[in-house]
């Protein structure tokens, strides 16, 4: 019996068990993901085509493309649209850039890349843009000419900006350009002034004037920032008519106090004493 029992086939049973409620891994989770940025990018392309001018596409376009070199001007941001977003109503009809839905005029429609206009505004700004570098060239080709001259180009720093060429001219340590509190000029400030007058006389575009004052202490119960700012903007203004700029050519005097600061960290440094000659762009 035993050893029928020894001769019986050893049968051994394996259940395998299924788990049907398992996530799988998170791979699915990485690919949706990819699927859903791709679409989101997708409808953007979309949009941008449908709410954009040739003109805006062609400059994103250009942005982008490596072989094109950036601009001097800025539009007045650091952004692929230059600061400005394709709904800025109030913006986009001033520089050209695009059309405004909101009650635009003839004045403020942007013409598009074939209008009847776009080659005239193109050259007449290439012709601008020229006459200004001419005069930024022509202020600092002074340098060499006379020990004063080279003097008077240390106060000086220009920039170009959507207003016009700004010429800077600001206080330096021990050389200011006013007598301390007053609007009595130094006669470094009279030869700048003088220098200023015949560059920008090279061009016929009206001219600005602004003053800017470093901030005076809070103790003071009389502050004379706006006062004194507006008094020797007033006379920079009278210096370069003195030295032959047509009075006429002025569209504005202006003092603005310590409210625009050069260097917002110390707001009574000297450096902030300042005057801005700007030559202005047409309909500025």
């Amino acid at each position: 019996m035993s050893a029928a029992n020894d001769l019986r086939p050893i049968i051994i049973k394996k259940k395998k068990i299924i788990a049907g409620d398992g996530h799988h891994g998170g791979a699915w989770k990485v690919a949706y993901a990819d699927f859903v940025t791709a679409m989101m990018a997708f409808f953007l392309l979309m949009w941008l085509l449908n709410a954009t001018t040739e003109k805006q596409r062609k400059g994103i376009a250009d942005y982008f493309h490596p072989s094109v070199p950036l601009a001097r001007v800025s539009g007045g941001g650091d952004g692929t649209l230059g600061g400005d977003s394709v709904f800025t109503e109030e913006t986009l009809p001033q520089n050209g850039t695009g059309a405004s839905n909101e009650a635009p005029t003839d004045e403020q429609k942007a013409s598009g890349e074939q209008g009847e206009n776009d080659g005239a505004s193109d050259e007449e700004s290439l012709a601008e843009s020229a006459a200004i570098e001419q005069i930024e060239e022509a202020l600092m080709a002074m340098s060499g000419e006379s020990m004063s001259a080279d003097d008077a180009l240390r106060h000086i720093v220009t920039k170009v900006t959507d207003e016009g060429l700004i010429v800077e001219v600001f206080d330096i340590e021990g050389v200011p350009l006013f007598r301390r509190g007053t609007d009595e000029p130094s006669p470094i400030m009279v030869e700048i002034a003088g220098m200023l007058a015949r560059v920008f006389d090279l061009a016929a575009n009206e001219i600005a004037v602004n003053g800017h004052t470093a901030a005076a202490p809070l103790v003071l119960a009389d502050n004379p920032v706006w006062s004194l700012s507006a008094a020797r903007a007033r006379r920079g203004h009278l210096l370069m008519v003195a030295a032959g700029m047509d009075e006429r050519r002025f569209q504005r005097v202006s003092g603005f106090a310590d409210r625009k600061l050069e260097v917002a960290e110390m707001p009574m440094s000297i450096r902030n004493n300042r005057l801005e000659f700007i030559l202005l762009r047409p309909d500025t």
